[in-house]
């Protein structure tokens, strides 16, 4: 499978939970992690999804925000992944910023430079990557 989202993980679906109109589905990542999507329950049935099934988790770099210092904040969004900054890309306008996670896997998030200076975003600073479950899209094989 090629694809343009930056973020892709590979994992196995640890829970579902079957709502009125849309799923809740949780997938176990490398290093312990967890991501949550919600699916349309018309996706749950079209793609087989159940406990254990194999999916790809994708997220667009864009939609990943980074957070550091989050020191009792409180956040409506489902996945927050704390890590280290592993590497920093600087553009002309935006920058790619990678953030290693536990079992060698890291999140790749696109922010402003401005937000890099701000938030002093530079290898070894600790960082959490924030996902909302509605920007986590899920994929299978056949």
């Amino acid at each position: 499978m090629k694809i343009s989202a930056r973020n892709v993980f590979k994992g196995k679906i640890s829970h579902l939970e079957i709502g009125a109109v849309n799923a809740e589905v949780a997938v176990g990542i490398a290093g312990g992690g967890k991501i949550t999507a919600i699916v349309t329950n018309g996706s749950v049935r079209s793609m087989d999804l159940a406990v254990g099934k194999e999916v790809s988790v994708l997220v667009k770099a864009s939609s990943v925000l980074v957070l550091v210092d989050g020191g009792g904040v409180r956040l409506s969004a489902r996945n927050i992944l704390a890590g280290t900054v592993s590497k920093v890309v600087e553009g002309a306008v935006d920058a790619e910023v990678s953030i290693a996670l536990d079992g060698g896997v890291a999140v790749h998030a696109v922010i402003t430079k401005d937000s890099v200076k701000s938030l002093g975003l530079k290898p070894g600073v600790p960082a959490t990557a924030v996902i909302k479950s509605s920007s986590v899209i899920l994929a299978v094989t056949d």
